[in-house]
């Protein structure tokens, strides 16, 4: 049973924290892979072939990736609160700006340009709930602030391709010019507003009772100080790089994003090709698979609070999900194609998302924000390859059989990774107690 003032500053934290964060990271996603409505009429115009297209969609990940590490290590000297509204600010005004590219190289320059602008994103928003969210609840914390992802698309896909089909050739711009303005204005807006709603560390926090601020500091002082006294984590940034955990997770994370985004990115393109659907259509059967990702995250990373078991909960989506690409490029049946879709995109978001747990157990202080980013900023190499050869395959075979069997492979792949670097773990994210083989805690 937790203690009452537990309880209570947990509440008023994720009450004041969470439904802006995932605001935050619904309008960053949201201008991630809205090119992929996009493409369902600026291929056309601009005449991009799939690999074209592929590669278009992932050197975003090229400039992110490049920038991620210092980018965090930024973060933390000048604080998250100014450096998440700058990061949001810059990307909203670039993303804008896609509506005005002209051919390929202006739109690779563009999408390398949003990516350099938002690294720092993801992971700031993960070393900052650190900061605010003990071990226990921060995989609920986590699993639902991340909801933002799924339900970026559950909204954006109807809205994108509402404005594709609506405002097309309104002022003398084309549908998907008009989607790139009004989904990437807002991102500008929220950047600003972030400087005055997020409270930069639980001692600044005046919106919290003093003795619930004491109660706060106290309790993540506590777990640094186990995190530390461990030996698990790595002393220094550049140990970071050689840490056989946090280099497991990095790979780990690669093959999962590589799943991720070479079905996000495509997905309303390998829908349109299930049957002959109009653009509005193929934006409500793109959102459906999101749909129970959001609900399966929140009982599945709930689920692992409560048990403290992580391992499981990240490689058993994984298998599944990977199971549901396979179905998904063996079937010439649409319904079950699409039902498949929908277990493959649950599988892989549930992974993706409680999978954080894992590296904020094991790291602290400095090496957390250099960790993590190292982490994401590894990972999300996968979004540029898994576009890439998403499209490279489409383009070779002429049918999205193989590409969706090898991203199933690769998910199947995480989960592996995260089964064997699983057995290694350090705790449970529970202070004084391990995991065992079979998932059970037990004392330290």
């Amino acid at each position: 049973m937790k203690p009452e003032i537990h309880k209570r500053t947990m509440g008023k934290v994720s009450r004041r924290l969470i439904p802006f964060m995932i605001l935050m990271f619904l309008i960053n996603f949201l201008d991630r892979v809205n090119i992929g409505f996009a493409a369902l009429d600026m291929n056309k115009d601009l005449g991009l072939s799939p690999s074209t297209y592929g590669m278009a969609a992932g050197i975003l990940f090229v400039g992110y990736v490049a920038f991620e590490i210092p980018s965090n290590l930024i973060l933390q000297r000048v604080g998250a609160r100014v450096w998440l509204a700058r990061i949001m600010i810059t990307w909203g005004v670039l993303a804008t700006l896609m509506a005005f590219v002209f051919n390929v190289y202006s739109l690779f320059t563009l999408r390398a340009l949003i990516g350099v602008a938002e690294a720092g994103f993801f992971p700031g928003l993960v070393f900052y709930m650190m900061r605010w969210f003990p071990a226990e609840e921060r995989a609920k914390a986590i699993t639902v602030f991340m909801l933002g992802n799924p339900i970026s698309v559950i909204i954006g896909g109807p809205m994108s391709t509402a404005i594709l089909h609506y405002a097309h050739n309104f002022g003398g711009f084309a549908g998907w010019q008009w989607l790139f303005i009004i989904e990437g204005i807002p991102a500008v807006i929220i950047g600003i507003v972030t400087l005055f709603w997020l409270t930069e560390r639980p001692q600044d926090a005046k919106w919290l009772k003093a003795d619930e601020r004491a109660w706060l500091i106290e309790k993540i002082a506590e777990e640094t100080r186990a995190k530390a006294g461990t030996g698990h984590s790595p002393g220094r940034v550049r140990d970071v790089f050689v840490h056989g955990p946090t280099l497991a997770f990095a790979f780990s994370k690669f093959c999962v994003l590589l799943a991720f985004f070479g079905i996000t990115l495509w997905l309303p393109q390998i829908v349109r090709s299930l049957g002959s659907l109009s653009t509005i259509e193929v934006g409500a059967a793109s959102a459906l698979p999101y749909v129970f990702s959001a609900l399966a995250s929140i009982v599945i990373g709930r689920h692992s609070d409560k048990t403290g078991e992580r391992k499981w909960h990240i490689a058993l989506p994984a298998f599944f999900g990977a199971m549901g690409f396979v179905v998904a490029s063996l079937t010439a049946n649409p319904w079950i194609a699409m039902g498949a879709l929908c277990v493959a995109a649950t599988g892989l978001w549930v992974s993706n998302t409680v999978f954080w747990t894992l590296p904020a157990s094991m790291l602290s202080g400095t090496t957390a924000a250099a960790g993590i980013a190292f982490i994401n900023a590894v990972g999300n190499l996968g979004g540029f390859a898994g576009p890439y050869m998403t499209g490279w395959i489409r383009e070779t075979t002429h049918s999205y059989v193989w590409a969706l069997a090898a991203l199933g492979a690769f998910l199947a792949l995480s989960g592996v990774v995260i089964l064997i670097v699983g057995r290694t773990k350090p705790g449970s994210g529970q202070h004084g107690r391990t995991v065992d083989d079979h998932g059970a805690l037990k004392k330290a």
